[in-house]
């Protein structure tokens, strides 16, 4: 078996360099051949990937945080090559919650090699997004407002690891305001005042798990909505978004649904896979078994 590792040094604080060698060994004794490429600045990963000859490999590789899989996931689809490649994750950055919903634990990259090994594929769904013009994909979950401020505070303090979160969390309490939402659900149209909007692809959102009922491969994408509530509601809900039992909070409500389009009012930034990137209004869609990933 043949593989393209993209790998990101920075990933995990720079954890991710200081193990490479381990990887590179665990690769050859797991019988894995690969040609390694080294992301060396942001978007590089999309354009290593949008590049390279599909043909020349049995599977891609994507080595590093949820942030270095968005990018993989990225330049998957800009990439031209006629034949499709398996895509398998190992985890060796900060942030892994893709790996979770493949049923392996968030930092066991041993065990994420002697997954690729087996070359057991499965079709797994992917996001798509629109935002003024520009087209994006998915494997994680999107989100806008207060999920987005506190990625955005979490960025800053990336260094404390998962942790990082929650004190983003904390801290965007102090400026909690709710929005205008205008959601299109499949055809059906809501107007909330609300507080994030999270669409979920896969069960966790970092270490929080926020879409308890997701399912990576049913076609159908999971929506969470929190609605307006006071600091003190919101503190009080927050440990149950480790959990699951948010999604029973009255202030909350979940959908599913294959298509969706959502404005806000004032506009929102958004935070695809852990990325803060594109602005609503956007467009939404599951693109349903779309991709192959190595699963046990």
């Amino acid at each position: 078996m043949k593989a393209l590792l993209i790998y990101n040094p920075f990933a995990g604080h720079g954890r991710a360099k200081k193990i490479l060698p381990q990887v590179e060994e665990y690769l050859i004794k797991n019988a894995i051949e690969f040609d390694l490429q080294l992301t060396d600045y942001p978007e590089h990963g999309i354009e290593i990937v949008k590049n390279v000859n599909f043909s020349k490999y049995d599977g891609l590789i994507a080595a590093g945080g949820d942030g270095t899989l968005f990018e993989v996931i990225n330049g998957y689809y800009q990439n031209e090559s006629q034949k499709r490649i398996p895509i398998g994750v190992l985890p060796v950055g900060t942030g892994n919650a893709f790996a979770r919903d493949l049923e392996m634990h968030y930092h066991n990259w041993q065990e994420a090699i002697e997954i690729i090994a087996k070359n057991k594929p499965r079709k797994v769904d992917v996001g798509k997004f629109v935002t003024h013009g520009q087209t994006y994909y998915f494997l994680n979950i999107l989100g806008m407002g207060f999920v987005a401020d506190v990625t955005a505070t979490a960025k800053k303090l990336k260094s404390l690891g998962n942790i990082s979160y929650s004190l983003g969390v904390l801290y965007r309490m102090l400026a909690l305001k709710a929005f205008k939402l205008t959601i299109d659900i499949d055809g059906k149209i809501f107007k909330r005042d609300n507080i994030f909007v999270e669409i979920s692809n896969t069960t966790y959102t970092s270490n929080f798990y926020m879409a308890p009922n997701a399912k990576i491969d049913d076609g159908l994408l999971d929506i969470t909505l929190l609605g307006k509530l006071s600091r003190i509601g919101l503190l009080k809900a927050f440990p149950k978004v480790f959990t699951g039992e948010h999604v029973h909070l009255k202030e909350v409500e979940t959908f599913t649904a294959k298509k969706i389009r959502i404005e806000a009012a004032p506009p929102k930034v958004l935070t695809p896979d852990g990325e803060l990137l594109g602005l609503t209004p956007i467009e939404v869609e599951c693109l349903h078994q779309d991709v192959e990933v190595f699963w046990k």
